[in-house]
């Protein structure tokens, strides 16, 4: 029979103490009932757990409708703010590059700047929203949820993975949103993109948030109230799209910062977004009659190309660099978790 009075964490099918826990009802973070419960076959609570661990957090996450709508909004009130407010900046930036002769339609420059507003909303929202879906980390802290999980006998790096993967599925959804409001605006502005380009902006969006999510998980870790971790979210939201080229050019920024910044992943994860959204932009010029040093010179101006100390960056390095940056955040934080167990507060 269960004890009343229990603590136990929100984590059906999980086991404890040789059983399985198939139903509960908590009142005021406490377990005050639960139902059946029978032996767990042997080897199944673990990867049961994690389960359940990933379904509980995604379910307060979609249940919280104010977080829920607030993360599903922001992206489309950027998409807003960059058409307002960038828009003009990525034109200019764009028309400087062009020579004095060269005329191009205004469908061309529609796509062009469209496609540098996509990438640049994509590669914010990719980091940003996994931040504010990683307040539930600290949001378990706060209540006592966190202490919970201490005592059941699920591993410490399977609790840190259900927090990460949850996030990870969380602001995929949020972002995969933002991709599809991202390619209406585009057919709207002027629609160059192939098929190949529109796989790979999914993966490219998969994969900054696979890093998004690995950089929240780790700069959250730490983090022990809401004040805290909504301070850094909001630092994170101002300075981040200056320093990954979302906001502004790193064409356009002096050479020592330039240097500083081909260090940070990021740049390369906003660098993937803007060549694969421009790439059929660019073929267009190249069959108008565009010199290949012009087109060239306009990569150049708008991130598309990237160069470390003066060496050119190719498209799989960028992946690999951005790859490897996720697997090492995500290693760090499974570390983290295991080596530094969650305290009680």
């Amino acid at each position: 029979m269960a004890r009343k009075n229990m603590k136990i964490p929100d984590l059906v099918g999980t086991v404890y103490k040789g059983f399985e826990i198939l139903d509960y009802k908590r009142e005021n973070g406490r377990c005050i009932s639960y139902g059946h419960r029978k032996e767990a076959r042997p080897g199944y609570g673990k990867m049961t757990g994690l389960g359940a661990l990933i379904r509980r957090n995604c379910k307060l996450f979609f249940k919280d409708k104010g977080m829920f709508f607030t993360s599903l909004i922001t992206p489309l009130i950027l998409l807003v703010l960059y058409i307002t407010f960038l828009g003009n900046v990525y034109r200019d930036s764009f028309s400087s590059a062009l020579p004095p002769s060269f005329q191009i339609s205004e469908k061309l420059i529609n796509a062009t700047v469209g496609g540098e507003l996509v990438s640049s909303l994509l590669a914010v929202c990719c980091v940003t929203v996994a931040f504010c879906s990683n307040l539930l980390m600290i949001s378990d802290r706060v209540n006592g949820a966190a202490k919970d999980l201490a005592i059941t006998p699920v591993r410490p790096s399977a609790v840190a993975l259900g927090y990460f993967i949850s996030t990870v599925l969380s602001t995929l959804a949020i972002c995969m949103t933002a991709l599809g409001a991202s390619f209406i605006y585009l057919s709207h502005m002027g629609w160059y993109l192939s098929a190949s380009d529109v796989l790979l902006l999914i993966l490219d969006v998969i994969l900054l948030v696979l890093f998004g999510t690995a950089l929240s998980s780790v700069v959250t870790y730490p983090l022990t109230t809401s004040g805290q971790g909504s301070a850094v979210g909001t630092v994170v939201s101002a300075g981040y799209g200056f320093i990954c080229g979302a906001y502004m050019p790193i064409s356009s920024f002096g050479s020592g910062l330039q240097r500083v910044i081909s260090f940070l992943p990021g740049t390369y994860g906003t660098s993937l977004l803007r060549n694969h959204t421009l790439r059929g932009a660019f073929a267009e010029m190249s069959a108008c009659g565009f010199p290949s040093e012009v087109v060239e010179g306009i990569k150049d101006s708008v991130d598309c190309n990237l160069y470390f100390f003066g060496h050119g960056v190719s498209l799989g390095a960028m992946y690999a660099i951005l790859s490897i940056s996720a697997a090492v955040l995500i290693a760090a934080y499974v570390i983290m978790n295991t080596v530094f167990k969650i305290k009680k507060s």
